[in-house]
């Protein structure tokens, strides 16, 4: 499956944990809920990925967790804030330069339609 079709499908994942929940959650619920979409759509996925961090060859740590990882091509991060920022942005491109996942999805639930609270990136 090409990008394109699999940043449909994940959107219309988060639609409908959209639909049914609102806004005003914590992210965690969001997180589950979103497990249970993409397993219904046989799309296969890592949750809570932690991304070992290599400097000049020597791990340095691990600290970093991702979200989603989508059919090992989509970089998906969550949130449930009042208003995404340039940070969020930031985490989404390193994680993709990381993982060397060409596109990402940013998802806020806390918005009144999901359409405000998505952002695709792509390196």
């Amino acid at each position: 499956m090409i990008e394109n079709e699999l940043t449909e499908q994940i959107i219309g994942a988060a639609i409908e944990v959209h639909k049914h929940w609102g806004p005003g959650l914590y992210e965690e619920i969001y997180e589950k809920s979103m497990c249970v979409e993409l397993r219904l759509r046989k799309m296969y996925f890592e949750n809570q990925l932690n991304l070992p961090l290599i400097y000049k060859g020597e791990q340095v740590g691990n600290d970093l967790r991702l979200d989603f990882v989508v059919q090992n091509k989509i970089v998906v991060e969550l949130k449930a804030v009042t208003q995404l920022a340039a940070i969020h942005e930031a985490q989404l491109l390193t994680y993709m330069k990381l993982t060397k996942c060409r596109v990402g999805l940013l998802i806020n639930f806390n918005v009144p339609t999901l359409k405000q609270g998505l952002k695709r990136m792509v390196l």
